[in-house]
């Protein structure tokens, strides 16, 4: 038996969320994977409609966002985590100045604005609304772009440790772009599952206010990040938001005698401080 000495004991996970205990050993279920440039919309439709039903969680490919704009991307938010500290805080504080960084991650949110576009007309329609209606719902135009950046240094324990703690995420949806080191779970049907790194793939969670809005008929992914021995994991989620007044709740239209409302109508703001102070909704 392994000390755990070698990492402090209060990142030492309980033993029903230990990645060594807990991940799927067998023959895989595999995140769907979505060809995002089919040209009959019906299949997209029957395709993502599928992975939100079941997973809550689909990798796109064929996006039209160019792999170049997501290298760069990469490249810089690893060049900007490489820095010394005090690099790091001089880049923070110029008034004004732009780093390269910055000019990586405004040339891949320009082309994600097509992606987003697509997945809501998409998604709506899979709901039997109009193409439109899903976006209005969760804000239209003044939808939120939240974009982050996670670094996950090596750890001598993997087994025993976790880089993110499980959990959904309380926006409409995220978009993550991986690095090539493994570390991303999907949970289903009782199981964690690895989801493989796929290069120029991006990477789609339902959040919890399209879960909220489709009134149950897409998943908010439960997920996780695992760590590596060896290797710095990192990922750039974008995280789309609605803005924090808007009131969510099913979509009027999918509501019936027959399919009554499962969730309440909130402020997102309000929903936000509930799930940050785990108060029920």
């Amino acid at each position: 038996m392994e000390s755990t000495d070698t990492i402090p004991q209060e990142f030492i996970r309980p033993e029903n969320e230990q990645p060594g205990l807990t991940t799927y050993g067998g023959q895989a279920r595999k995140v769907p994977i979505v060809d995002f440039s089919d040209p009959h919309e019906e299949n997209l439709v029957r395709s993502i409609v599928d992975a939100s039903s079941k997973w809550g969680m689909f990798q796109i490919v064929n996006h039209e966002i160019p792999g170049e704009a997501i290298r760069k991307l990469q490249e810089a938010g690893k060049e900007f985590f490489e820095l010394p500290q005090e690099e790091k805080e001089a880049y923070a504080k110029p008034v004004g100045s732009k780093s390269v960084e910055g000019e990586a991650n405004e040339e891949y949110a320009k082309h994600l604005h097509g992606v987003v576009e697509k997945l809501l007309r998409t998604l709506s329609l899979g709901l039997g609304l109009e193409g439109k209606e899903l976006k209005a719902a969760v804000g239209g135009n003044e939808l939120v772009y939240l974009m982050k950046i996670n670094y996950y240094p090596p750890c001598p324990r993997p087994d025993l440790a976790l880089g993110v703690v499980a959990h959904s995420d309380m926006c409409a949806i995220t978009i993550l772009v991986p690095n090539e080191v493994q570390g991303l779970q999907a949970f289903l049907d009782g199981c964690w599952y690895d989801v493989k790194y796929i290069p120029n793939a991006l990477i789609i969670h339902i959040g919890d206010q399209i879960e909220i809005l489709s009134n149950g008929k897409y998943k908010s992914v439960f997920h996780r990040s695992t760590l590596s021995k060896e290797n710095t994991r990192m990922s750039w989620p974008v995280f789309l938001e609605p803005p924090s007044e808007l009131e969510l709740g099913p979509h009027p239209k999918l509501i019936s005698e027959d399919n009554p409302p499962k969730y309440k109508t909130k402020k997102y703001s309000d929903y936000v401080y509930c799930k940050l102070n785990k108060i029920p909704q």
